[in-house]
């Protein structure tokens, strides 16, 4: 997986960008720990402008205040877990009003986060109009492979959801 291109890249997209072409439909990301390769991906496929409204990488406490919204409680909740997951999935989708959002929290690495979350683990959400959380452990250091990781991971939750909600 390291040192992927953008034809690579685009073929972990490609599926979805076809089944939201084809029904109209929009998503939006907000993701963090695979650091912007979920949104590259979507957008390597021209058109992109015609289903992917947006989104942020939401790296902080700070971040999740301002780009989703979200109180001060809510800011401080962990960030590697599907709970917290599927609130940011929620907030963006309803921030930039898509049919559906994808959202990702984890520790790339090379070490754990500060919620005590060894590197590699990941917790990732779609809402739309099913909603559907999934947790990874690559159990892998490689800050880099950590982050296709959770990218090819999280557009696989986006498209395997997608064609269950066909």
């Amino acid at each position: 997986m390291e040192g992927m291109d953008m034809t690579e890249l685009s073929s972990l997209s490609r599926p979805i960008a076809l089944l939201l072409k084809e029904r109209g439909e929009t998503v939006a990301v907000s993701e963090s720990a695979a650091g912007g390769l979920i949104s590259a991906a979507l957008l390597a496929i021209p058109g992109a402008s015609s289903y992917f409204m947006g989104g942020g990488v939401v790296y902080t406490r700070d971040a999740r205040r301002a780009i989703l919204r979200f109180s001060e409680e809510a800011a401080l909740q962990p960030g590697s877990t599907e709970p917290y997951a599927l609130a940011a999935a929620r907030a963006i989708r309803e921030r930039l009003g898509t049919a559906w959002s994808l959202a990702e929290s984890g520790a790339a690495g090379p070490t754990g986060n500060s919620y005590g979350d060894p590197a590699g683990h990941c917790c990732f959400a779609v809402s739309g109009p099913v909603e559907r959380t999934l947790t990874i452990a690559t159990e892998e250091s490689d800050r880099e492979a950590n982050m296709w990781a959770f990218a090819e991971a999280g557009l696989g939750l986006l498209e395997e959801t997608l064609r269950d909600h066909g």
